[in-house]
């Protein structure tokens, strides 16, 4: 018998710490997001405070926005990915496809600017970008060059063979830069035929290259090919950081949006956590520390900037009441067409 009850002891503590082990280890649950300097932040400085707080492992699933979306399109019923940032354009077609759903209402949503609130609350910008004019101060100063100060600029002869443009039908950089041009021409998103029309005898003559993304920019800035492009300040950070001489404008005109937006995956195996980690992705906290580890500029109007981004952007809420919001869904409804348009007649 004492046998027995000494057995049925043991099992009990055994039942007892295995079920106490498995209560204590965390869950996992992921994130997708670009990665390089965007994922170094976050995974060093800002997920961690939310691990620690719900005890789960949060990890990222690397990519571009268009990456992130296909992976969410390929498992729309049993998505891998609970939470997902994409840039602007992106999360509208996410949006219109429903592989998103609504976040929860929740006070940290009335601390954000007006116009990161996606409508119906399908997401919301967690870092707030503006695509301006990004230039090279050496080139600048040897040539004796003002700063620039408009997006007229890039039609400026004097320039001429010192403009590098981003693609327009491969980089949002790019085409808010075309964009903001053809607005200034009397067009809009829902008429782009001056922006095409114009900009042979304008802008084109002035440009050394297009490059399909922004990754070839430190070379053509370190030879002096690159003058004049579009950028944002976070980019421009990044190059500052790595020694290259540029610097940020926002034009007169008003600077294009860029939001990085936050969506809760539609379907995913955890939505509440999922739609915690959201929250505090969106929190003054989360996003006081996105702008310390990575530069990222806060949607939350209580987070705080370092004081040299403060000092580089100047007054933020002055240059958000200047900034333009495109119309996406006008875009995206265009945009293979406007696409195959810029590939014939701009960079033919």
């Amino acid at each position: 018998m004492k046998l027995s009850h000494t057995l049925v002891s043991l099992a009990t503590l055994v039942a007892l710490g295995t079920s106490s082990s498995a209560w204590s280890q965390s869950k996992t649950i992921y994130i997708g997001m670009n990665g390089g300097p965007m994922e170094k932040a976050y995974t060093s400085q800002v997920l961690p405070d939310f691990e620690k707080a719900n005890n789960v492992k949060v990890v990222v699933v690397p990519g571009t926005s268009s990456d992130v979306l296909a992976k969410l399109l390929a498992n729309r019923n049993s998505p891998q990915i609970h939470v997902a940032f994409l840039d602007d354009g992106v999360m509208a077609r996410a949006v219109s496809m429903g592989v998103c759903q609504k976040l929860d209402d929740a006070p940290v949503l009335k601390e954000l600017y007006p116009f990161a609130r996606l409508k119906d609350d399908m997401g919301a910008g967690v870092q707030l970008g503006m695509t301006g004019i990004g230039y090279n101060t050496k080139l600048f100063n040897e040539k004796g060059w003002a700063p620039p100060t408009s997006w007229l600029d890039f039609a400026d002869p004097k320039y001429k063979g010192k403009v590098v443009f981003q693609s327009a039908s491969s980089s949002t950089f790019g085409l808010h830069g075309f964009l903001a041009l053809n607005r200034l021409w009397g067009g809009s998103e829902k008429n782009v035929e001056p922006g095409f029309s114009k900009w042979a005898t304008t802008v084109g003559p002035n440009v050394v290259e297009y490059i399909p993304n922004s990754a070839k920019l430190s070379e053509m800035i370190t030879t002096g090919e690159a003058g004049l492009f579009p950028l944002t300040p976070t980019a421009i950070g990044d190059l500052k950081g790595k020694g290259l001489p540029v610097a940020y404008v926002a034009p007169k005109e008003g600077a294009v949006l860029l939001l990085v937006d936050v969506c809760v995956v539609k379907n995913n195996s955890d939505p509440a956590l999922a739609q915690k980690l959201a929250q505090y992705l969106l929190s003054a906290p989360a996003q006081t520390k996105a702008a310390e580890a990575g530069k990222q500029i806060p949607t939350n109007t209580q987070a705080k900037m370092t004081p040299d981004m403060e000092k580089n952007l100047g007054d933020l809420n002055a240059l958000v009441k200047k900034v333009t919001v495109v119309d996406w869904d006008s875009i995206n409804a265009n945009r293979a067409q406007w696409d195959k348009r810029w590939n014939q007649q701009i960079e033919k």
